[in-house]
């Protein structure tokens, strides 16, 4: 066992005397770095002379998506901007991404504990590393990149898409290990199929799958239709990206690098720590990073930690699989979606109203969505060429700011149905598939 594999399996009581040398460091340069968080401490009345435990980081205030979103691009930056050596980025409200930024030491860790997650799942450096993850702002291609390089492996930069390539290079390459959304690789499981390739007859044996929920019953469906082994994997961009928690071979939860990233379970409701077991809404603190650290933040994806060590060896606590949120964020094809996105695109649009929906499918295990929107009445009279042209230009517009192609559907006037509460936005049809 390495190094690296050292970590996962540290004592705890060691782990938790480092866990808060490093926050009692990580609030430190926030109150003296960061202007945010200097009036978000004094205001909530704390010091970081306060953090004397692990317990009284409760004390100190949560972080939230539009806390980055108002200081875009580089409010929260706790480091001078020429130290910063990469810029990521995801999808806003308003068009406007939200930003997260890294110093070559931030860099280094992230290799480092995507690195661990590719060992965990039993990756060596003799493998060949085919990365079906997006390349560019998306977190996803890089962060597996650079976990794969340090490892030792061979990689291919495949990047999203490209289905017929990806499985020629799968085949022709010897790709033994293949990282993507699950959705995905179930679409390459079926194209496969169709041009009478099995996955057997080629050297490919892991996957890791993440940027998108799936079930347990998926991995089955991966692992008996391909015969590879199946790992899920979780990260957010505004943390770290992936890399933040993982899957062993006991598939009982994902191990988070608490080392790295400090997570606590809070009742979405009330802001309360809740004990180990109890579900609520997974908070994390990154406790290493420099460029851009987050205090608390709040994920709000739902789920238990678990503190028992694993059958595996591993005593990094395990967080169980998201199944569920607090808000009402999408997540489609590994994209994250919220539906005021959609309408921070239609309402600067002449000829649309504000009521809309969204419709969200699979098929085939690819998400799908659609999205109707409702088009004022001298519109919906014109001819079918102005209705195409407006289609075309919503859909373009949507593509552009959110990243995802989508199907537009224009309804007549009152067509969708009305609430005096809060509108009906979603339809998410994907568990009746």
């Amino acid at each position: 066992m390495n190094d690296l594999t050292l970590k996962d399996c540290v004592d705890r009581k060691a782990l938790s005397r480092i866990q808060l040398e490093r926050l009692q460091q990580t609030v430190t340069r926030l109150y003296e770095k960061v202007p945010f968080y200097t009036k978000a401490f004094d205001e909530k009345g704390v010091k970081p002379r306060d953090l004397k435990t692990l317990a009284d980081l409760a004390k100190f205030p949560c972080t939230v998506k539009t806390d980055l979103r108002d200081h875009y691009p580089f409010g929260l930056l706790s480091v001078p901007q020429n130290d910063i050596v990469r810029i990521h980025a995801s999808s806003g409200t308003t068009g406007k991404p939200t930003v997260v930024c890294y110093t070559r030491e931030d860099l280094s860790i992230w290799a480092e504990t995507m690195c661990r997650t590719l060992q965990m799942g039993g990756a060596t450096e003799d493998d060949m590393v085919q990365v079906g993850y997006g390349y560019g702002l998306f977190t996803g291609g890089l962060g597996v990149h650079y976990g794969a390089e340090r490892l030792g492996c061979s990689v291919v930069p495949m990047g999203g898409g490209s289905t017929e390539k990806q499985l020629m290079l799968i085949r022709d390459f010897g790709t033994t290990v293949i990282c993507c959304t699950p959705s995905f690789f179930v679409h390459l499981i079926e194209e496969a199929e169709k041009i009478g390739l099995d996955f057997r007859d080629t050297k490919l044996r892991i996957g890791f799958f993440g940027a998108e929920p799936w079930t347990e019953e998926m991995r089955q469906l991966i692992q008996e239709k391909s015969g590879i082994r199946a790992y899920d994997i979780f990260g957010l961009s505004e943390i770290m990206g992936p890399g933040v928690s993982s899957d062993c071979e006991c598939h009982c939860g994902l191990h988070i690098f608490e080392d790295h990233y400090y997570p606590e379970i809070l009742d979405p409701n009330t802001d309360e720590v809740l004990p180990p077991g109890e579900e609520g809404e997974i908070v994390f603190t990154t406790i290493t990073k420099k460029g851009m650290p987050l205090l608390r933040y709040r994920t709000h994806d739902i789920s238990r930690l678990h503190y028992e060590q694993c059958k595996c060896g591993r005593t990094l606590v395990r967080m169980e699989k998201i199944r569920r949120r607090s808000d009402d964020m999408l997540i489609i094809r590994g994209v994250n979606l919220f539906p005021s996105q959609v309408e921070s695109v239609l309402l600067p649009i002449k000829g649309t109203v504000p009521h809309y929906q969204l419709v969200v499918t699979r098929t085939k295990a690819m998400d799908e969505l659609e999205i109707k929107v409702e088009v004022t009445p001298d519109v919906f009279s014109d001819e079918v060429r102005s209705l195409e042209v407006l289609r075309n230009k919503i859909a373009f517009e949507i593509k552009q700011i959110i990243g995802l192609s989508a199907k537009i559907t224009l309804v007549e006037p009152g067509t969708l149905e009305r609430s005096a509460g809060k509108a009906k936005r979603v339809l998410d049809l994907r568990k009746q598939a």
